[in-house]
């Protein structure tokens, strides 16, 4: 089963990476996609010029794409410029990304952005807010829309609820799509003494469309889990991976991030090939096949 506003049966499955700066001129030389599919962000690609933006746009016009916005602001009030919205519907089209995804969190105010993925109070005003804010950005998109959790380090204000039922009842009252990120999941256990497994539990994994897992980074002094994507994924991380894939019961796509502290492309397509094989064992009994294989091209 699956959301009205999310697709089902699309190509896309196996562990993909995000097409970052660093790698670009290399990527774009090779004659095939060394990945099942990238993650790229619209917003470092729409309305650039120069040697990089041509890189980029020989990468995904020969190469799976999903693409994963950054500063849509889902939990804030500005409204969205008509411009950006028309260059993100054009983009969205030209790269065939099967669906698009944002972060369920606040980033601007007045017009200013902080830059930052600011979490939403958990309250039942903020849920109806939510809803309304996810159903008036996907009535502007082509492609279906999932919003993404993400990890917080203090709660906005007297929380009504848990998070737990706040992501729930925005996705329900939203009926799209989820891009669960695990290593969120991850964080917020540690930070907040929550078992990440019993969280995973009630939630709707029917609407996951994607994965998210990556690195962070741990400070023993603060006793404090940062979410910074700097670092290779570790094993608790990659073992609750393999717990959830299961429970969607479905091939779902799963993305390695790393933003900071990026390593060789070598060292990243091998940290990759090390989580497929993960993927692959996780899934097994729905005998996994297809694009998660190995790298694949545009047809």
């Amino acid at each position: 089963m699956t959301p009205s506003g999310t697709p089902s049966g699309t190509p896309f499955s196996g562990v993909g990476v995000g097409l970052r700066r660093p790698h670009l001129a290399q990527v774009a030389a090779l004659k095939a996609s060394p990945v099942p599919f990238w993650e790229i962000a619209p917003e470092n690609v729409v309305g650039q010029g120069g040697t990089r933006h041509r890189q980029v746009m020989q990468i995904l016009e020969r190469d799976p794409v999903l693409t994963h916005g950054l500063s849509m602001s889902m939990g804030g009030f500005d409204a969205w410029e008509r411009d950006v919205l028309d260059n993100l519907r054009g983009f969205l089209k030209a790269t065939q990304s099967p669906w698009h995804s944002e972060h369920l969190c606040w980033s601007s105010f007045g017009g200013a952005n902080t830059h930052e993925l600011l979490p939403m109070p958990f309250t039942r005003e903020a849920v109806q807010h939510s809803i309304l804010r996810t159903r008036q950005l996907q009535a502007e998109l082509p492609v279906p829309f999932l919003f993404e959790n993400v990890s917080y380090y203090a709660e906005l204000g007297a929380a009504e609820m848990s998070e737990k039922q706040f992501l729930a009842e925005v996705l329900e009252g939203a009926d799209c799509g989820w891009l669960l990120d695990i290593n969120n999941v991850y964080v917020n256990s540690r930070n907040h003494s929550f078992d990440a497994k019993e969280w995973l539990e009630g939630m709707p994994l029917h609407r996951v469309q994607q994965l998210h897992i990556a690195g962070h980074a741990w400070f023993e002094e603060d006793q404090l889990v940062i979410d910074t994507h700097g670092a290779p994924v570790i094993d608790p991380v990659i073992e609750l991976m393999q717990w959830v894939l299961p429970r969607i019961g479905r091939a779902v796509p799963v993305l390695l991030e790393r933003d900071n502290d990026i390593p060789a492309l070598e060292e990243l397509l091998a940290e990759r090939a090390a989580l497929q094989k993960a993927y692959d064992v996780a899934l097994d009994p729905l005998s996994v096949s297809g694009p998660g294989s190995g790298g694949s091209s545009r047809g």
